[in-house]
């Protein structure tokens, strides 16, 4: 069964459900969007049903935002406990403690940040709320200085953060003030099948600006970037699975890969790959290949027939956020035909309201190996050329 919710359904999500008819619940958040006709509908009642009836039960959401339903409803079913192991990120420090025993990390209330001792914290440290989405409220801490400016910061971001998403998806009651994890960063887009076996779908290879840059810009994925850590990255995943005593669980993980070869987890998101259809989307514009069709159908990809042809190829999805330093009040209007020019082929471009969700919009971009200068621009910048207001 798929859920759907705020802040976006792609066209490709949409014509998948519907070529393949595959269940989509009719909660009320699920009617504000628009769907083709001759979708198969379930209603509430009959998804409560289906769960209780159905042994090797399949559930999908392109959003966190239906935590809140799925804890309600299905609470019987015990994937509600699964994805706060893994939504709380203090919760998920303490399951993978027994792989880090040495990983520093601790947790506080908002309201005793200010009153902690910078000198008792991880050197250099993240501070994050412990349930989180994209990079709101996170703040890299290199210096006491940093503390005081990321807990001003945080002060000021709680009012525009608590009205953007629901708190099972962003609280900022709780946060998580862990030690700084180096090394490159990548994004997985992974299922545990019936068997509580994972299945990679994807490796994506999280770019960004500076060592200070917490953004999330510019997600890659190539030939290159998957069979280089398929095998290591797979065998992570499957550790964190046994801990988890996860089945039938699609997930999206962010992790980094130190120099000397070291697998550290960042976060993983329950019950869903790349948020705003951006990463599984991807996997199909690059590859051919439809994650929510491998996970529904329990499919591994056969990587050697994938990859075939693909040398030399980059494919990227690029958020262009709002990094203007201007309001969504102050912006009138976004050059999308000046942004695309800078590409040599765009694949696709998806418009975000962006006085709505403080993203311009979603751009998905094939780059020849050899030539990245435009992806380097578009990470750089901070989108000032593009706007009028």
């Amino acid at each position: 069964m798929f859920f759907v919710d705020d802040p976006y359904v792609s066209d490709f999500l949409k014509r998948t459900l519907l070529e393949n008819q595959l269940p989509l619940v009719a909660t009320p958040a699920a009617g504000k969007f628009s769907f083709p006709a001759g979708i198969r509908w379930l209603s509430e009642a009959e998804a409560v049903r289906n769960a209780h009836e159905t042994a090797d039960l399949r559930l999908y959401t392109n959003s966190e935002n239906t935590i809140g339903w799925i804890a309600e409803h299905l609470a019987f079913t015990g994937i509600p406990e699964k994805i706060d192991l893994f939504k709380n990120k203090a919760k998920f420090r303490r399951l993978i403690a027994p792989l880090y025993p040495n990983f520093a990390f601790r947790e506080a209330k908002v309201e005793e940040l200010r009153s902690l001792n910078f000198a008792d914290l991880p050197h250099p440290c993240v501070l994050k709320p412990a349930v989180g989405f994209l990079s709101l409220g996170v703040h890299m801490i290199y210096t006491e200085a940093d503390w005081h400016a990321a807990v001003d910061a945080i002060e000021a971001e709680i009012a525009s953060i608590r009205g953007r998403y629901p708190e099972q998806v962003v609280n900022i009651d709780t946060f998580v003030i862990e030690q700084c994890i180096t090394g490159d960063e990548f994004a997985v887009d992974a299922y545990y099948n019936a068997s509580g076996e994972v299945v990679v779908l994807d490796i994506l290879h999280h770019t960004f600006a500076s060592a200070a840059d917490v953004s999330d810009r510019i997600y890659t994925t190539s030939k290159d970037i998957i069979t280089a850590n398929l095998a290591d990255f797979s065998n992570f995943l499957g550790q964190i699975g046994k801990l988890a005593g996860v089945r039938n669980f699609p997930v999206h993980v962010e992790l980094r890969r130190t120099a000397a070869g070291e697998i550290l987890p960042i976060e993983v998101n329950p019950m869903r790959f790349g948020g705003w259809c951006s990463t599984p989307d991807l996997a199909y514009l690059a590859y051919g290949l439809n994650p929510y069709l491998y996970y529904i159908h329990q499919q591994a990809p056969d990587w050697d027939t994938l990859l075939r042809g693909k040398e030399n190829k980059l494919y990227s999805v690029v958020i262009l956020d709002n990094s203007t330093g201007k309001t969504a009040a102050e912006i009138k209007s976004f050059d999308y035909d000046a942004c695309l020019a800078h590409f040599e082929k765009p694949l696709e471009l998806r418009k975000i309201d962006y006085r709505r969700h403080g993203i311009f919009a979603f751009l998905f971009v094939e780059t020849r190996a050899d030539a990245t200068a435009e992806l380097d621009y578009i990470l750089q910048s901070r989108l000032n050329e593009f706007i009028t207001c």
